[in-house]
């Protein structure tokens, strides 16, 4: 049965019924339109009521959300899990959103501990392997993003795969990715 058309809108009063807040993308779009961006994300209906447009994409600030996204592709998938082995613990369950990448492209979702200092990086800059970047809150309201889950693209939807509550970034994790910060580059958004 094909989606309703309210159905294929993204809606971002779930994320932010989770603690995230949001921003608006352009439709379609995996980019903010504007700078500002980090300022602007907000978690309260009464302010997503009166400014979001309809077919917007989701955004997700990791600064005023307090949370560190792990954007995996396939290899990120691989990476994490070897990461979790070498460390001996399990692979740290919380909100996973499915990316329209296809293959195992997965966003997780962890709150920030507290007093942590998560920068984001990607890349060869990342502390966590291949595949695997890390959108962190970053300092001074210069964090990271993501795109959230409801969004759509040319290749599909961003879907929500495990609904459980985000959990806290695990600390042996946090202290991994904080241990090289000095090759993490911040996002300048």
């Amino acid at each position: 049965m094909p989606e309703s058309s309210t159905m294929s809108i993204p809606d971002p009063f779930d994320a932010a019924a989770r603690g995230l807040a949001v921003f608006a993308i352009p439709p379609g779009g995996n980019r903010p339109a504007e700078p500002g961006w980090q300022q602007r994300a907000t978690s309260d209906p009464a302010v997503l009521r009166r400014i979001w447009r309809p077919g917007d994409n989701i955004g997700v600030g990791c600064w005023r959300s307090g949370v560190v996204g792990l954007d995996l592709d396939d290899n990120g998938v691989d990476s994490l899990a070897a990461l979790c082995a070498t460390h001996g613990q399990p692979w740290p369950k919380t909100l996973a959103v499915a990316t329209p990448s296809g293959g195992q492209h997965r966003h997780l979702y962890y709150r920030c501990p507290p007093g942590r200092i998560v920068l984001s990086s990607s890349g060869r800059h990342s502390p966590l392997g291949p595949g695997i970047d890390v959108r962190g809150p970053g300092r001074g309201g210069r964090g990271g993003y993501l795109v959230g889950p409801g969004s759509l693209r040319a290749g599909g939807r961003y879907e929500i795969v495990d609904p459980r509550p985000i959990a806290v970034l695990p600390r042996w994790l946090a202290d991994v990715i904080t241990a090289n910060r000095a090759t993490a580059k911040e996002n300048r958004g």
